[in-house]
């Protein structure tokens, strides 16, 4: 083998490498999960056959051939002869039922009421996909950054008992100490065990989004700072009525109005038109028919009324359904927001104050052990402070980053291009 082939052989080696280890971004995450998600092309797959069925609508039903034979002798010298006797006759039909424009109209609006509601409904699942996929990616990279908390904090834990272990040796601890600080570090494991636990089940969640091929084993990226929302929170009913939830409610009472105007249409019947070529004997004039025929709807106001008064109550029903759902979206809306606010507040406020005086403390009783005037018990107790300072901060920002994304990703065109820019909770 020759060093220039051997050369680029090791350099695709190590490209592949550091592809198949690069970390996943919350927009790669994203990315993934939209190709990957079979509901998505089943979506698309609804609205094209909805598009193709508004066309089918519309249009007059399939003319019907008739061919027959009728009036053939059974008995008698004229016995099964089709040209003999001069009432058998051999026919042609052609049928064709001549349905209204106004039906076939309201036909063709409800088919397309039902491909608009299917369009819909596909940016709802987009605009769905996009948000959990999010909330996955955050629960999984602030569970890592939870157990960076422990294995740090377990970290110091073991290098203070071999600290503990040297002093009591030295004659200047209690063998107690050694004992507390032991069982503070299994304590610490057990947590850690835990939290192992928890990442193993947020990365399933991530997994159900992207596919188990797609995730594999990579690490996640670091969680990107949160921008402002990619929409303007702005709660008026002409701006969340764009909102994918709300349309498809409203698609749900636009396919209602038009199955009620369908059924108002459906009270009128029909008429049909048959045209018929009879062919008799040599010796016999040939003959044609016309023939109209219709339902007659004698008891419309037990049956057409009745299903016309069945639709227009399911369509006050999908009005009223959209007026309770615009309240509890709104109320979600609203909670979410102020959590979104509240959560940003607080991550603020432990960053600039919590944190850095749990540190202060736990520095303190550290100093006060090993000066000789301080007991391990308060070191212990510090750090455990300090650990829970930290980890409720981690929480908290979760709660924030989840807000966020719930939030963001309302629409399906939410802006995470702008990710890596803004504020970290």
């Amino acid at each position: 083998m020759s060093i220039h082939r051997l050369f680029w052989l090791v350099m695709c080696s190590v490209g592949l490498a550091q592809a198949v280890a690069a970390p996943l971004s919350l927009d790669e995450a994203q990315q993934l999960a939209e190709r990957h998600a079979p509901q998505l092309a089943a979506a698309r797959a609804q609205e094209a056959a909805a598009r193709e069925m508004a066309v089918a609508a519309g249009q007059l039903p399939d003319p019907v051939l008739k061919v027959g034979v009728s009036n053939v002798p059974l008995s008698g010298e004229m016995a099964y002869s089709l040209v003999q006797d001069g009432m058998t006759m051999r026919s042609v039909a052609l049928m064709q039922e001549l349905t209204r424009r106004d039906k076939r109209a309201a036909r063709a609006a409800r088919a397309d009421r039902e491909a608009e509601l299917a369009r819909v409904q596909q940016r709802q699942l987009l605009a769905e996909t996009r948000r959990e996929t999010a909330l996955a990616w955050l629960d999984l990279a602030y569970q890592a950054r939870m157990r960076g908390v422990i294995e740090t904090q377990l970290a110091e834990l073991e290098l203070q008992q071999q600290a503990v272990e040297s002093a009591f040796r030295a004659g200047k601890g209690e063998q107690a100490d050694i004992f507390a600080n032991s069982l503070a570090s299994e304590r610490t494991r057990d947590v850690l065990a835990q939290m192992q636990r928890d990442i193993a089940m947020a990365r399933s969640r991530l997994a159900r989004w992207l596919g188990e091929e797609a995730l594999g084993e990579r690490p996640l990226a670091d969680p990107p700072e949160l921008p402002p929302l990619s929409w303007r929170p702005d709660l008026a009913p002409e701006a969340t009525s764009r909102h994918p939830t709300l349309a498809a409610q409203a698609g749900q009472v636009a396919l209602a109005e038009a199955d009620a105007r369908l059924a108002r249409e459906n009270r009128t019947p029909d008429v049909a038109v048959e045209l018929m070529l009879s062919q008799r004997g040599p010796s016999y004039p040939n003959m044609v028919s016309l023939n109209f025929s219709m339902p007659l709807p004698w008891d419309r106001t037990n049956r057409q009324d009745r299903e016309w008064g069945a639709k227009l109550a399911q369509l006050d029903q999908a009005r009223a359904a959209q007026d309770d759902m615009h309240r509890a979206y709104l109320a979600e809306l609203r909670g979410t927001l102020a959590a979104w606010q509240s959560n940003r507040e607080r991550v603020q406020r432990y960053d600039d104050v919590l944190v850095p005086l749990a540190r202060q403390q736990t520095e303190a009783a550290l100093a006060a052990y090993r000066a000789g005037s301080g007991m391990l018990d308060r070191v212990l107790e510090a750090r455990r402070m300090a650990i829970d300072t930290q980890m409720e901060r981690q929480r908290v920002a979760l709660d924030a980053a989840r807000a966020w994304a719930q939030l963001n990703f309302l629409n399906p065109q939410g802006d995470q291009a702008s990710a890596a820019r803004g504020d970290q909770p």
